[in-house]
């Protein structure tokens, strides 16, 4: 956008949504002489660099089963961390942006009802949160922040 070259990436949208297209000089213009425009802009170029790096990390130094596992810990607490959660689209979705293909999401389920997880359609129970997390073994280098278990339920393994 600031230098005129081909834009890199693409975006689908997952349900219905409106575009907005704003000209590039408009943009060039506005960060010239707009101080805390400029500032926004560096802080989600800065964010949107941090969340790149995490996606390429997540995708490189784990498998394909771990990188589930971390999702569906991440997915349980933003859907009320009550050890159960529906997945919101449909699992050839999850499968993409997980970076694998449906039958390995697939055999990534089964892996994981060894650790606790158990799944029906979209349906997703975690039975035993602790055996999950120790699998997962979430980063904060990795993840926006470590599931964390109610205080009543943490265990040494989980700390």
């Amino acid at each position: 956008m600031l230098n005129n070259d081909i834009c890199l990436q693409s975006a689908r949208t997952l349900t219905p949504a409106r575009i907005l297209m704003i000209p590039a000089n408009l943009i060039r213009e506005l960060l010239a002489e707009d101080h805390d425009f400029m500032k926004a802009v560096v802080f989600e170029l800065a964010s949107a660099y941090r969340r790149t790096v995490k996606e390429l990390k997540n995708q490189k130094l784990r498998s394909g089963a771990e990188r589930l596992a971390n999702w569906l810990l991440r997915e349980e607490r933003s859907q009320g961390g009550e050890g159960r959660l529906t997945i919101p689209y449909e699992k050839r979705i999850l499968a993409a942006y997980l970076g694998m293909t449906a039958e390995n999401l697939s055999r990534g389920f089964s892996a994981l009802s060894a650790h606790g997880v158990t799944i029906k359609g979209l349906q997703v129970d975690i039975v035993d949160i602790g055996k999950l997390i120790d699998y997962a073994r979430p980063s904060p280098l990795i993840d926006e922040g470590e599931p964390r278990l109610p205080r009543n339920q943490l265990t040494a393994a989980t700390l």
